[in-house]
């Protein structure tokens, strides 16, 4: 029955459609992915990821190329919105808590860069500043906000606050705790 065509044709019929567990819409276009793609093999000046069948991968051992038979070179989309400070998360941090464990919270959010960048290379921190009695974190991807604020609020607990825009183009994740 797995193997069934007309099994896996309603699987796929219903993977295309908007209408999905958590009423997908339509996800915005990204201004920085070129929709025609780039030349391949490519590698990114500033971060090292390379391009590859469409696909950005972390290292080039991941793109199964070595470094040295990449000749083109480019600043791929993450890193030119890290130049631009082209966000598309934004989380704020705030209460007692926070800073009284400030080192431990910004390890966890470090570590939940790297995850998402073993992922996808384009996902990053723009900055981490803190802004008074927040701390607050721009992202290049809108996922990466929401992941940093599921993941603190799974380690830390607290009141978690996200807010998508309409057009899912921008996440806005507000974490708190008092003590």
């Amino acid at each position: 029955m797995r193997n069934d065509p007309n099994i896996r044709a309603m699987r796929n019929e219903h993977k295309s459609t908007n209408s999905g567990k958590r009423n997908r819409v339509q996800t915005s276009t990204d201004p920085y992915i070129e929709e025609a793609g780039m030349p391949e093999p490519s590698r990114c000046t500033s971060c090292g990821a390379v391009y590859l069948n469409k696909r950005w991968y972390i290292d080039a051992h991941a793109a199964s190329i070595q470094v040295e038979k990449i000749d083109r070179t480019v600043i791929c989309p993450g890193c030119r919105k890290v130049q631009d400070g082209y966000a598309e998360g934004y989380v704020e941090l705030s209460g007692d808590y926070l800073w009284q464990h400030e080192e431990e919270i910004r390890n966890n959010i470090r570590n939940e860069e790297k995850k998402a960048q073993d992922k996808n290379p384009l996902e990053k921190i723009i900055s981490m500043e803190r802004q008074g009695d927040l701390l607050v974190i721009e992202t290049t991807e809108e996922k990466l906000a929401e992941h940093i604020g599921r993941s603190l609020n799974k380690a830390h607990q607290g009141d978690l606050k996200i807010n998508w825009a309409e057009d899912h183009a921008i996440c806005r994740v507000y974490w708190s705790r008092s003590h």
